[in-house]
């Protein structure tokens, strides 16, 4: 009979679980500080399709305050300046960030491993931080009540990471915040989204396109070479459109894109399609002794605005600022846990709010219309003024509370 492999023993300050945005730039940031920081990334690497890619004007700032943002412009983007939606055949012009009081007044695009790529190359030139991929942490190590580390496995086989503080950075479906018990408040969301990829030709439409007919969203990512697709579909029902076949399914996205007729047929089978499952929710509260969930472990957000990302980065420099310099000399109490998420609380509960108000006054209601849709009037209002354009760019460009380095 085999004996069982003793496991790896690792200690650090702080052991980030997920190297996502959140994870990273938190990893980048504590590190730049001095702390030393271990960040636990599941997979061997970031390519993974449909992750999301934009890179608003609050966290472009954040590059600019750590004097990064001309190395990550230099890097293959695209540039989104404007937003623009078709109701029905109305096209409506419904955000300028041209007017925001940033370095960057566009949003940028940049597929997602290529974002954690760069911050991972920044993040290496501070001797304190280290990165382990293939490493999935599945449960928490705990004294007396109290976070202590994490239990890893490896290629190489099981590790244990002892840490003054973990961070749970690993996503909507955080495996650490249910082995910590903590509760979640599901919000609901309408609707899922099918994602997928159609060629893109050189005299197609430009920039960030929103299609709306009765019933049915799709919206377009301008990614130079191709359109990323995003197909808006009712909560649950992925199952029942596989039922009508892939070719009603093509024909449903040539019916709101009309230029990409033709090219739907590179949708060859299902395989192409990737179902993401919209989920809305937040933690009641998002600590425990030597244990903080920040982002989408903290938070997960609607699609809409594509602001995730965003307010995931915001969450990182907030962490950064509050405990940094007590990181550097060991544990951090839970009253300075809980001034994180008093910090972040109330710009998560006004967005997730906002995100509810858009998907039951218009996402609801399209999804569930077979009546020709008209553009509501304050899209009107929003299309026709330039004035009043400005506030939903700066709802997405910027959020409710954007964070600076301190």
């Amino acid at each position: 009979m085999d004996t069982p492999r003793l496991a790896e023993l690792l200690h650090t300050r702080c052991c980030i679980v997920g190297g996502g945005p959140a994870g990273m730039m938190l990893g980048l940031l504590l590190a730049r500080q001095g702390v030393e920081v271990l960040v636990l990334e599941k997979h061997a690497d970031f390519l993974r399709d449909f992750r999301g890619d934009t890179i608003h004007p609050s966290t472009l700032e954040v590059m600019h305050e750590l004097g990064m943002l001309e190395d990550f412009l230099a890097r293959p983007h695209q540039e989104v300046r404007s937003v623009t939606v078709a109701i029905g055949d109305t096209p409506l012009k419904l955000g300028e960030f041209s007017h925001l009081p940033t370095q960057c007044k566009f949003i940028a695009l940049m597929p997602q491993w290529d974002f954690l790529d760069f911050l991972v190359d920044h993040a290496r030139e501070f001797p304190t931080f280290r990165l382990r991929m293939q490493a999935e942490a599945t449960d928490l190590i705990e004294e007396n009540g109290e976070v202590r580390g994490v239990r890893v496995v490896t290629p190489d086989g099981p590790l244990d990471v002892w840490a003054d503080l973990v961070i749970a950075a690993d996503g909507r479906r955080s495996i650490i915040r249910q082995k910590a018990g903590l509760e979640v408040m599901d919000i609901g969301a309408p609707m899922d989204v099918l994602w997928m990829r159609i060629s893109r030709l050189p005299n197609d439409p430009s920039q960030l396109q929103g299609r709306i007919v009765a019933g049915q969203m799709l919206v377009l990512i301008d990614r130079r070479d191709y359109w990323q697709c995003a197909f808006v579909i009712p909560k649950g029902s992925f199952e029942t459109i596989r039922q009508e076949g892939l070719e009603a399914f093509r024909a449903k996205v040539a019916r709101l894109a009309p230029f990409l007729d033709g090219r739907v047929e590179e949708i060859r089978t299902w395989d192409d399609i990737k179902l993401l499952t919209v989920t809305v929710d937040r933690l009641k509260q998002w600590f425990r002794p030597g244990l903080l969930c920040i982002g989408d472990a903290a938070h997960a957000m609607s699609p809409i605005g594509g602001i995730g990302i965003n307010l995931a980065i915001q969450d990182a420099v907030a962490t950064a600022n509050i405990l940094g310099t007590a990181l550097r000399s060991g544990p951090v109490g839970p009253d300075l846990l809980a001034r994180v998420q008093r910090r972040r609380e109330l710009p998560t509960r006004l967005t997730q709010r906002l995100q509810v108000l858009i998907q039951n006054r218009l996402i609801r209601r399209v999804l569930g219309s077979r009546a020709p849709i008209s553009p509501p009037w304050i899209l009107r209002l929003l299309a026709r003024w330039s004035f009043f354009r400005r506030i939903p760019a700066r709802l997405v460009g910027l959020g409710f509370r954007p964070e600076h380095l301190r």
